[in-house]
């Protein structure tokens, strides 16, 4: 049974940072992209980071240069590491794993970051 599950939400206050962390069981972590995606109260959902099985990133460019994706093979982890939160990355947060090859993808359950003073 492939389980996804994030960790690491909560309340900070803009400027502040947080590290979310995406545990995955149940598959070959190694041969899955990972990524990151958020959706706030009424909007549509939005891509926020990916990372291949090779390494390569990617961000959304509202992101850019404050949020970092990484990933520990190891550890079976990915992590966004967030800074110089603002209040509209307040969001629900879901990891995401996908098999460029199987096609296969997987969500986690998501982790709320709301971002306010």
């Amino acid at each position: 049974q492939v389980q996804l599950v994030e960790s690491g939400g909560g309340l900070v206050q803009p400027g502040g940072s947080l590290r979310l962390s995406c545990a995955a069981s149940g598959i070959i972590f190694s041969a899955y992209a990972m990524g990151w995606r958020r959706q706030a109260p009424g909007k549509e959902p939005e891509s926020v980071a990916a990372i291949t099985n090779g390494g390569y990133t990617d961000y959304a460019d509202s992101v850019k240069g404050r949020f970092t994706v990484s990933r520990d093979n190891a550890k079976n982890t990915v992590y966004l590491q967030m800074s110089r939160l603002k209040s509209e990355d307040t969001a629900v947060y879901y990891c995401s794993a996908f098999n460029p090859i199987t096609r296969q993808e997987y969500w986690g359950q998501g982790t709320q970051v709301t971002v306010s003073s």
